[in-house]
């Protein structure tokens, strides 16, 4: 038995007959860009995460990098987020012209620790990037209640949480904007890449449209210089058929999960914990061992594939070695980036897979 990492080919053929004929309409109609399925996506991905706005783009990192510029947070700021995302987080910071400064993290679910961020404060801090790690939502209250006494921006990093909840509301409309990226393999993932910015201000809406699009309201009447970060039409139509699965694919996921917790309850690794404020929706399922390599190899003769997010924390990347940072600033990103693995974790993901992987953790236990 070969047991994936994540399962493209399986979500498609079940909803290929949809699929098909969305992209085969935008085709029909040469409807390429910015067209009529970018509108009604940006409508319903509004609703479906109960916020006033939705802007499509043409990725995660753009998304991130143009709310930044929409809140004029460019040269010279400081923004405070987590050293264990994808390095996409705070190279959007480094795009925008602004520094990234990071905050460890909390223990339990490896989101950014709200109790650390105000001695990271300074004069030059202008927001808050936290980021909803795996799909499980950053404890955004306390956040929030810094951020105002400092009166700062909070962005919130929802790239992989597309449909948590935060005690009850949807991430990416409890900060002033949350960015998600629709790389295909996303809890809602796009056939190519793409993004969305969400937000409740029609202003910073209005001006992420404009930066995603030369920087032009009307066409060929541009008020300032801008980029070329649009969302295309058959992105945004497949994005359409998918959307409306979503709810019911986290589900999946979260069926999923709890069987994981179940079979591997008296292991000797560390199962992923679900905040009390959180609804979980298992972007990733990511364990904690001590014999990493040992498990990997095992899972490797079994066929069985593995990931690991993120080995080299971001303050450890050649990268960004002139943000003068160094091992050891960051003990507990340090210590479970060398213990973390991701296990198989899709809608369509078999219970007689995820007893196999279980199989092979037990055999590494004895």
């Amino acid at each position: 038995m070969k047991v994936p990492f994540v399962d493209l080919k399986a979500q498609y053929r079940s909803i290929k007959d949809e699929i098909n004929a969305a992209i085969t309409k935008v085709l029909e109609n040469t409807d390429f860009i910015l067209g009529e399925d970018v509108r009604l996506f940006e409508k319903e991905y509004a609703e479906f995460c109960e916020a006033g706005y939705a802007v499509g783009v043409d990725s995660g990192i753009s998304a991130l990098e143009l709310t930044l510029r929409a809140y004029g947070i460019t040269d010279g700021a400081e923004v405070i987020t987590a050293p264990n995302s994808f390095i996409a987080t705070a190279s959007a910071i480094s795009f925008s012209g602004a520094r990234p400064v990071f905050v460890d993290i909390e223990p339990e679910f490896y989101n950014i620790d709200p109790e650390r961020i105000e001695q990271a404060v300074t004069e030059k801090t202008r927001a808050i990037m936290p980021v909803h790690l795996y799909g499980q939502p950053a404890d955004m209250d306390p956040i929030m209640e810094l951020a105002g006494r400092h009166n700062l921006v909070v962005i919130e990093d929802a790239c992989q949480a597309h449909g948590a909840r935060y005690k009850g509301r949807r991430v990416g409309t409890i900060g002033h904007a949350g960015c998600f990226s629709f790389y295909p393999g996303k809890n809602l993932g796009a056939y190519g890449d793409g993004g969305v910015v969400v937000t409740n201000d029609q202003s910073i809406a209005e001006k992420i449209a404009m930066l995603r699009n030369y920087g032009q309201k009307v066409k060929y009447e541009h008020i300032f210089l801008a980029y070329n970060r649009r969302l295309d039409s058959v992105q945004a139509a497949v994005l359409r058929v998918k959307l409306r699965r979503l709810d019911q694919w986290n589900s999946l996921r979260r069926e999923h999960a709890a069987l994981y917790d179940r079979l591997l309850k008296d292991s000797s690794v560390v199962t992923p914990a679900v905040a009390d404020h959180a609804e979980h929706v298992y972007h990733l399922y990511v364990i904690r061992t001590e014999r990493r390599k040992e498990l990997m190899d095992l899972l490797d003769k079994n066929r069985i594939a593995a990931g690991l997010h993120y080995p080299v924390p971001i303050h450890l990347q050649q990268a960004y070695s002139d943000l003068g940072y160094s091992r050891g600033d960051f003990p507990v990103t340090e210590q479970f980036a060398e213990k973390i693995l991701s296990l198989p974790m899709y809608p369509e993901l078999p219970d007689e897979y995820i007893e196999c992987v279980c199989q092979c953790i037990k055999e590494m236990d004895g």
